[in-house]
């Protein structure tokens, strides 16, 4: 199975398929495909699997896409500005990634919940309880908003990262939440009470922007409503 990323503000990437071969994603992501790729809808390993994705932001019901003969084509596209970015999970513990992160992979991906190990973690994160976990080999692909940056966290090496930025990390790599210090700080910082602490060893993926605080910017620059 090849692949091409196309484009730069609102990317998609385009797979050519041969005869047989398969590529799934959340319902709704599919922009463009040739005539002879065969779309199946169903819950990608049954209806509490299907549950659980939709508790971790996806949908309940995935699409698979299945190249009925050589050389067709299928292609999915990003829902905000960013980037998207292969990750081989081959010979790789998996990753955990946020809610939103997952955007398609081949069929020997698995896909399911993933629950926080901590308490603090859960409560404080800004994701819940339920990130996603994606094992299995081959690629699965990533939506990033903004611009990925990709680091290697040594044994026992910390990050301190604001949530929305954080996008997946390698299984290896602990997950905690922790408060910001300083009553002025936490007034007046503008990066709110907590922020997410990734401990390594492993693989970080993190984003350059947070689509969720775009928004919400946006909304407060908007005229108020009037009858």
């Amino acid at each position: 199975m090849n692949y091409n990323i196309i484009g730069k503000t609102v990317p998609s990437v385009e797979f050519q398929l041969n005869k047989n071969e398969s590529i799934y994603t959340q319902s709704g992501a599919m922009s463009w495909k040739s005539r002879d790729v065969k779309m199946e809808t169903n819950t990608k390993g049954g209806i509490m699997r299907g549950i659980g994705r939709a508790f971790s932001g996806d949908s309940l019901f995935m699409n698979t896409y299945t190249a009925e003969s050589d050389n067709q084509t299928v292609a999915f596209s990003s829902t905000v500005p960013g980037s998207i970015i292969p990750y081989d999970l081959t010979n790789t513990p998996g990753i955990i990634g946020q809610k939103g992160a997952f955007l398609c992979a081949e069929d020997s991906v698995t896909l399911k919940i993933a629950f926080t190990k901590k308490l603090s973690a859960g409560l404080f994160g800004g994701e819940g309880f339920i990130l996603q976990e994606m094992t299995g080999t081959g690629n699965v692909f990533l939506e990033i908003d903004g611009d990925e940056v990709i680091r290697e966290l040594s044994a026992g090496e910390s990050i301190l990262v604001d949530t929305g930025n954080v996008v997946a990390f390698e299984k290896t790599v602990q997950y905690e939440i922790e408060t910001i210090k300083g009553f002025k700080n936490i007034l007046f910082g503008g990066e709110g009470l907590f922020l997410t602490k990734l401990t390594g060893p492993g693989k970080i993926i993190l984003q350059t922007m947070n689509f969720g605080d775009l928004a919400s910017k946006i909304i407060r620059l908007m005229p108020p409503r009037t009858n």
